[in-house]
């Protein structure tokens, strides 16, 4: 147990933060309560599931030393850092271009669980300024003499955890008001611009932004 966790003050401390950085809305708190708007709930808790498994695929990443290589290498930085943006300008061209029509909430509402977790996914995976900010968060909370790799995927892991139960707060909490917004076709045609223009917002930041970031 102790090559897994820092000594329990050390290992308090990681968490106050974590919670402190989880609830702090960003880019993936945006991605989330978008999608829990406009689709409901069932939409932003699979976007949370997808989101989640791509931060600890970033984590993992930061343990094998990917956020060092995003750190000293500009060009694999702005490879999947462009590949991050276009992925999200693809989703909000796709919801521009859905289908006008009053069964649009309904369209939405029927959309697979499983292309929705995907699409988190991607999103957030395709973020390297989150391998980054694990590579120069998780080091400062590890104990030494331990296997460092084992480490940063263990706080990593625990840090994705509690930012997975943060955003489900917010897709819950967003997600109930999904019905009142899809209710009328002039409201629902609203939350289908809302989603698509905050990916392509979200798509358009990332690619102008630099190397420092969070989640």
């Amino acid at each position: 147990m102790n090559e897994l966790f820092p000594p329990l003050p050390v290992l308090v401390i990681f968490t106050s933060c974590s919670l402190i950085l989880a609830i702090t809305p960003g880019p993936g708190v945006l991605y989330i309560v978008t999608r829990s708007l406009t689709q409901g709930r069932h939409a932003g808790l699979a976007s949370v599931g997808g989101v989640a498994l791509g931060n600890l695929g970033n984590a993992i990443g930061a343990s094998v030393g990917l956020a060092t290589l995003f750190a000293v290498s500009s060009i694999a930085f702005t490879i999947v850092k462009y590949c991050g943006a276009l992925y999200l300008i693809y989703l909000g061209v796709r919801t521009l271009r859905s289908p006008r029509s009053t069964v649009h909430a309904r369209a939405l509402s029927s959309t697979p669980a499983r292309r929705i977790f995907r699409d988190g996914f991607f999103v957030a995976l395709l973020n390297p300024k989150t391998a980054i900010f694990f590579g120069a968060f998780l080091p400062q909370f590890m104990a030494s003499g331990a296997a460092p790799i084992l480490q940063t995927v263990t706080l990593g892991s625990l840090f994705v955890a509690i930012a997975a139960i943060t955003d489900a707060i917010y897709a819950l909490a967003a997600g109930t008001l999904s019905p009142m917004i899809t209710r009328t076709r002039s409201v629902n045609m609203l939350s289908r611009y809302l989603a698509g223009c905050t990916s392509i917002g979200l798509g358009i930041g990332t690619a102008l932004t630099g190397s420092q970031g969070g989640k």
